[in-house]
Parts: C-alpha cells; sequence; structure tokens
C-alpha cells in the first residue's frame, strides 16, 4: 500500500451512518456484462490449510480457501480495505456508535441449499461468542482478540446480537468500537450455514458451507483442495471459473518450476531474487501484494533469559536487517523498527531502530548476567510466507548474527499447524513468524500482536506473551475514540513503549511477488494477503 488508508467505521462513530457503497454489489458485479470464462486454475502454495473452518484459524493458507467458500457481511474493495457491502447491503450506527444495524442481501441460498437469512448472521456469531453455544467447539482467538472476549467476559465488548427481523440484524456494543465495522470485512467473521454446523459440529472445518462463489469438492490433505463453481452463487455471472484447486508444494523452487512447466498456473512465495527470472520469460508475468506486513523474531517474555528487557534489546542489536534484506529479500523489502508498517496510518515515523551494533550488544548480555552468552532452541517456520519468502535460511542468517555475540540456537521446526499451535501456547523460546494485516487498522497490529488480552495460552495471538499496562491502556482507548488524528497520536504513543521494552524484533515489511502464467487474467493481490477467485478467468 502507497498511502495509509481510512477506515470507514471510525467516521461513522461520529453520528449516524448510512452505507451502501457505490451500488449495493461489490465492484466485481460491474463485469457480469462480460461472457464468463471458464476452466480450472491450479493454485500453487507453500503449506496446507489448518482449517476451513473460517471462525477457528488465523492463518493465510486457510483463508486463501476460506475465503472462495464464504461470504462475510461486509468485503474490502479488490485493491485496498475500504468497505464495501457483501451479504449485508446496507448498515447503520446509532449516534453514541454503540449500536450498529445491517440490512441483509435477500434470496441468498448456502450451498447445503438452505436459506441466508438474519437468524444464520445470529447463529454465527453467537458461536463465536457465547461459550454455551452447542456448537462453540475451537479456540475462535480472533473473535475473542477483535472484540475483547467472549459472553460475559469483562472485556467483550458486545453486549447483545439479535434479529429485527428475517433480513435485518443488529449488534448491541457496550462501548464504541472504532474499528468494529473494518473487523466485520474480515475473512474469519465469515457466515457458515448453521445446519451444515449442526450436521457437522467440529468437523465442520472439513466439510465447509458457505454462501460463496465457489463449493467445496475435496481435500487431499499436505496436496490440495479443491473447490468448484457455485452455479447459484449471488453475484450473476460469477464465477468466471469453473474450477480451483489449491495445490501445495513446499518448495519455492520446485514450485516456480511446475509453474514453468504449465503444472500450476499462479503461486505465492516467489523467491525475490526470481522476480527477473520470470520477468524475461514471455509466458509468464509478475503480481506484487501491496505491502501491509511484519516479519518478526517472538522473544517469549516469560522465558528465562527474554524475560530480561536487557537481554532483548540485545538481540535487537545483534540481528543484522539490512544484511537479510539484501540476501533474501531482492530490494522487496525494508527494514522494520515498528511492528506497524509504514503503510498504516498510526505508523509513528520518529522512533530510531536499535542499531546493528554487536559489540554494544554484547555489553547488555553483560549487564544482564550473560558475559559468556547462553544456548536457546529458536524456531523456524516450515513454509514461506509472503512477509518471509525463506524461512530456514533466513533463521540461519539470523544464527550466525547472534553467534557473533555468544548466543548459540538450536533451529528447532515442526509441521505448519503443528508451529502455530505451539507457538500459540508459548511453547517456544524464540520463534520467527509474522503478520498480514486483515483490516488496514493499526489496531489489527498492535493490539492483536502485543496486548495484554491476548497473551493468553493456549490461543495467544500476542505469542510474545507482552504484558504492558500502559501499552494495554493506550490500545484499549484508541479502540473507543472516534477521531482517528486522536488514535493515531495513542498508537504513535503505544509505539514508544514498545519499541523500549522490546518483546519481539521487527525484521521487515515485504513487498510480495507472486508469479503467474500470462493466461491467468483478473488476479488482483489484496493486501491482507488472500483474496477471492471470483473474478478470476483463465484463457488457455
Amino acid at each position: 500500500m502507497k498511502k495509509a488508508i481510512k477506515m470507514l467505521g471510525v467516521a461513522a462513530l461520529a453520528g449516524s451512518l448510512v452505507l451502501a457503497g457505490c451500488s449495493s454489489k461489490p465492484a466485481s458485479e460491474s463485469n457480469t456484462a462480460k461472457k464468463p470464462s471458464s476452466g480450472t486454475l491450479i493454485y500453487g502454495r507453500g503449506g496446507d490449510s489448518v482449517s476451513l473452518d473460517p471462525h477457528n484459524v488465523t492463518d493465510g493458507e486457510s483463508f486463501r480457501v476460506t475465503e472462495n467458500i464464504y461470504d462475510g457481511l461486509v468485503d474490502y474493495e479488490k485493491e485496498n480495505t475500504k468497505i464495501v457491502p457483501s451479504l449485508a447491503t446496507k448498515w447503520s450506527t446509532s449516534e453514541d456508535g454503540k449500536t450498529w444495524t445491517f440490512e441483509l442481501r435477500k434470496d441468498v441460498k448456502f450451498h447445503d441449499g438452505t436459506d441466508f437469512n438474519a437468524d444464520a448472521v445470529v447463529y454465527n456469531f453467537e458461536r463465536m461468542w457465547d461459550k454455551n453455544h452447542p456448537q462453540h467447539k475451537g479456540d475462535f482467538s480472533y473473535f475473542h482478540d477483535m472484540f475483547g472476549g467472549f459472553k460475559g467476559e469483562e472485556g467483550s465488548v458486545i453486549q447483545e446480537i439479535k434479529k429485527v427481523d428475517s433480513h435485518t440484524v443488529q449488534f448491541k456494543l457496550k462501548e464504541p468500537q472504532a474499528p468494529f465495522l473494518a473487523n466485520l470485512g474480515m475473512s474469519t467473521f465469515a457466515i457458515i450455514s448453521p445446519e451444515a454446523l449442526k450436521k457437522h459440529g467440529d468437523k465442520i472445518g472439513e466439510n465447509p458451507v458457505g454462501t460463496g462463489p465457489f463449493k467445496f469438492k475435496e481435500w487431499k490433505r499436505n496436496d490440495s483442495i479443491t473447490v468448484e463453481k457455485n452455479d447459484k452463487y449471488w453475484q450473476q455471472g460469477l464465477p468466471k471459473l469453473d474450477k480451483a484447486i489449491f495445490k501445495v508444494i513446499p518448495d519455492n523452487t520446485a514450485r516456480l518450476t511446475a509453474l514453468k512447466a504449465g503444472e500450476i498456473d499462479i503461486m505465492d512465495g516467489l523467491n525475490p531474487s526470481d522476480v527477473n527470472q520470470v520477468k524475461g520469460d514471455s509466458r509468464l508475468q509478475i503480481l506484487l501484494r501491496p505491502s501491509m506486513n511484519v516479519g518478526y523474531l517472538s522473544l517469549n517474555n516469560t522465558k528465562k533469559p527474554f524475560d530480561n528487557p536487557k537481554v532483548r534489546q540485545a538481540v535487537s542489536m545483534a540481528v543484522n536487517k539490512k544484511g537479510l534484506i539484501d540476501a533474501f529479500f531482492a530490494g522487496l523489502a525494508e527494514p522494520a523498527k515498528n511492528p506497524l508498517p509504514p503503510s498504516l496510518w498510526g505508523y509513528n515515523k520518529d522512533i530510531k531502530d536499535y542499531e546493528y551494533n554487536p559489540e554494544k550488544a554484547k555489553q547488555l548480555l553483560a549487564e544482564a548476567g550473560f558475559p559468556n552468552g547462553f544456548e536457546t532452541e529458536f524456531w523456524a517456520m516450515p513454509v514461506a510466507r509472503p512477509y518471509m519468502p525463506q524461512p530456514q535460511k533466513i533463521a540461519e542468517a539470523i544464527q550466525a548474527d547472534l553467534a557473533k555475540i555468544g548466543i548459540k540456537t538450536k533451529i528447532v521446526s515442526f509441521e505448519w499447524a503443528t508451529y502455530l499451535k505451539k507457538t500459540k501456547n508459548g511453547e517456544h523460546p524464540m520463534a520467527l513468524l509474522g503478520w498480514t494485516g486483515d483490516n488496514g487498522d493499526p489496531d489489527n497490529f498492535l493490539y492483536v500482536l502485543l496486548d495484554k488480552n491476548n497473551a493468553n495460552p493456549p490461543a495467544a495471538q500476542n505469542i510474545s506473551l507482552y504484558k504492558s499496562d500502559k501499552v494495554h491502556d493506550l490500545l484499549v482507548k484508541a479502540q473507543t475514540t472516534s477521531d482517528q488524528a486522536v488514535r493515531a497520536k495513542l498508537y504513535e504513543d503505544a509505539q514508544k513503549f514498545i519499541h523500549e521494552d522490546a518483546p519481539m524484533v521487527p525484521l521487515v515489511h515485504t513487498t510480495p511477488p507472486l508469479a503467474a502464467s500470462k493466461a491467468v487474467k483478473g488476479y488482483q493481490p489484496h493486501p491482507k494477503g488472500s483474496e477471492s477467485l471470483v473474478d478470476v478467468s483463465i484463457e488457455k
């Protein structure tokens, strides 16, 4: 993203607002006059989905698929995080910002033939919100993090979710929440068929049923997921594809080889160093995803010696970020000094990053009681991610940096779903991970990744388990304030404390490259890291 994104939900809190976008349907419907293309698109990716239950996942590989099976109440524009209608056609908020009313689209069916209506919306959100709901099976960590907790918990911002009539639903909040509308656009808050939930229970992740452009057909674990065109999709004439297959090819180079051979049609996780090679192939094209991410080194603040801020600061000074970028990102990244990317408003540009200074890092270690360094495990992701295209090699480079100041590390990895589960449980001493923003609001980075309320194993999004009352107070105040300028100042102040405490090492903000056959038309990479294939076609 080249400039900051303004959020509709903030303006809404200033007074009553009714929105219906430029039309009652997303921009993609402007193409319905065209004759739909057909064919099968094969998408090559580095890892498998964890689950196809959108309410119970946080990883991009899961959302890459669920976004094509389900719809949410609202969505984002194809190029940015501006809110547009989806299953809700209009919405309004009360003057105090505590009541949100949504008018729902009529004549929409789930893939199992059942009706989408207000009852379905209430059932889905009650499932996530209420621990006593019969289908509250899972940790629902995203819901907990974005809405402050579950029903009955002190931090929960939601007071009531109710049906007004068959196609109107209302959310009543305990207090205004500035990012509320932007949050609802996130892939995790998609609407699942209530009948499918009742039928499949905790196996809904293997039997997904939504209202989206594609219907689930088959899942071969660690190999492929196949979805087929929903002929009764509510956007007339869409989708254009007959079928999409999400194919797992773990190695980036092997994935590029498959693309060149015509075995797949598009791939993510392209090594930046291979961009020029793709540009030189007349059969292929480069697609760049707008930057809205951070790759970071998490330091578990509850485990010795990372409970000592001087040790954390020493690690920050030991990592040569410029060296990493030169070696692995081919100019498609910039060093990160904050967890918040500079493409978002609220970014504190005045913070000075920890300098790369091994000698000063050694001095800090000595002051912390480790004059000879120490030994620890260093966890590295098994799959390439948009913010980290070669995690194992990046881990080895950081391992070499840390060895220079006496920190000896053993690199450890696990299968992707296990890696996520274990880091959320806080089992790691230090671990590579990252975050791609979901909604264009600073809250989605700072509150999710670093608020004390989200340092809650076994479902911690704040995997550094960092707990700061000062940061918490600033982030909560920012959530309940309508003035964006005031919110921005609160986020800037929070970043000062975060930088001083050094709970993690922000490494890079990337512009992730994708490669595709030139036969692929209409593919628009979204800043949030995944996108619908509803408008994509393939001409073979």
